[in-house]
């Protein structure tokens, strides 16, 4: 790939449908906090040649975080930057990190956008999903085609209809798009809850790419249990 690629990762929300009074970035999973496990993944790819992590102006957990030394922050403190610019949205996060980026130097950069929240991620798929996108004209994302039946509810907890689930995908991160078109989207998209949609809302469509149920975003508890066990797995 011709073009740098720059990681940046939200990491401004206070995860409170977890039910703990820490943001869930910074819970503990396996002795190491869950974003640790999330940027050590970006961090074994060879081509992301930064990782920048969008923090909340008010956030008073990173600095423990990174002051603990540890060997995991350690081997990751030459790849990782930090812009305490984040937002109430994932759009804002994302905006706010790429208008305080230097504009010209990152022109033509890839910017590949995951969730702090998806800890499991294997490298290995960062790298296909690299490959898959290094010559596309658009960028795209990793998604896995829906295999659960779809009911569309009539708001009283009754099944009003069966939809068919062919062709409908959940969407994932990592999402890379070029910078200019990336910032110009999201500029005009205040509502996009993914950078997908923003692209999509200028007439673009993101290429999907094959992702892994493994790569699961952190958001209940239960969750949190299966990305213990995951990452277990592969230590």
């Amino acid at each position: 790939m011709s073009s740098k690629i720059i990681a940046l990762v939200p990491a401004a929300g206070t995860g409170t449908r977890l039910g703990d009074s820490l943001p869930k970035q910074y819970l503990d999973i396996n002795g190491q906090a869950l974003i640790i496990h999330t940027l050590q993944a970006l961090a074994r790819v060879a081509r992301i040649e930064k990782i920048i992590v969008i923090l909340s102006p008010e956030d008073q957990h990173w600095r423990g975080l990174v002051a603990n030394d540890s060997s995991a922050w350690r081997a990751l403190s030459t790849r990782v930057e930090t812009l305490n610019v984040g937002g109430k949205s994932r759009r804002d996060s994302v905006l706010n990190g790429l208008n305080a980026m230097p504009e010209q130097s990152q022109k033509d950069a890839w910017i590949m956008v995951h969730d702090a929240a998806r800890p499991c991620i294997r490298s290995e798929l960062i790298e296909q999903f690299i490959d898959e996108l290094e010559a596309d004209p658009i960028g795209g994302l990793l998604a896995l085609p829906l295999a659960d039946t779809i009911k569309l509810g009539d708001g009283g907890l009754r099944v009003a209809q069966t939809l068919s689930r062919e062709n409908i995908w959940r969407a994932q991160t990592p999402q890379m798009f070029k910078f200019d078109l990336l910032k110009k989207a999201l500029s005009a998209s205040p509502n996009a809850t993914d950078e997908a949609e923003a692209i999509e809302a200028t007439g673009h469509q993101p290429k999907l790419v094959l992702g892994d149920s493994a790569n699961l975003k952190v958001t209940y508890a239960t969750d949190l249990k299966l990305a213990k066990m995951l990452l277990s797995e592969n230590t």
